[in-house]
Formats: structure tokens, sequence, C-alpha cells
């Protein structure tokens, strides 16, 4: 799958530990989402985004949100002037699932356009 594919997709209810994607998904699903890095502990994808200014993202904060709030599924963010950490899990599957590749597809296609 690429980029495009998986951000055209959207979040559905996930949970329980069968919902979890394993290692051989992730990674192939990773290689469609460049910059993304699985955390230490494997629950988790993060990514840095830079900007400009605060301005700016502040502007990429409100449209990740937006975007969250629209699919249900939301980041921890991270941010300061100049930079925004974005990290995405899903908690009822104690890790990983497909919700978090697809916002992070969406996240990395608001800044395509």
């Amino acid at each position: 799958m690429n980029l495009s594919q998986l951000a055209s997709q959207h979040c559905t209810p996930r949970k329980g530990k069968e919902h979890a994607l394993d290692d051989a998904r992730l990674k192939e699903l990773l290689a469609a989402l460049p910059g993304w890095k699985v955390t230490d502990d494997g629950k988790a994808i993060v990514k840095d985004f830079s900007f400009p200014d605060f301005h700016h993202t502040l502007g990429f904060i409100n449209a990740v949100g937006f975007m969250a709030n629209q699919e249900d599924h939301h980041p921890d963010l991270e941010a300061g002037y100049g930079h925004c950490q974005v990290l995405w899990s899903t908690h009822d599957v104690g890790g990983l699932s497909m919700n978090d590749i697809i916002c992070a597809a969406r996240v990395d296609a608001l800044l395509a356009r």
C-alpha cells in the first residue's frame, strides 16, 4: 500500500489484541510512511515535523486535531517553536493498529497538498 491508499482509508473501532499489528505487517506498512519510527517500547509510532515558525506549527496542530476528531482517533502531540512531534498508538489494543497507520498517512497527506 502507498501513502495515498492509506490516507484514503478511515479509522474503525478496534478493541482487543486481535487488532494489534504484528511486526512484519507493521514493517511493511511503515515503508509507505517516510520518517515515521516505532518507539523503543514498540507500542507507538512517532515523527517530528519542522516548520519555519510557531504560527505554522499551530496551523499544523489545528489541522491534525481536526482530522483526529473526524476519525475519532487522537494522537499525543508535543510542540515548540518550529516543530511538532506526533505520536500515534491504540490504547485499546495495547500497541499499534491500522488506525495509527491510517492517521499517520493522513498527517503526511496534510503536508503534501
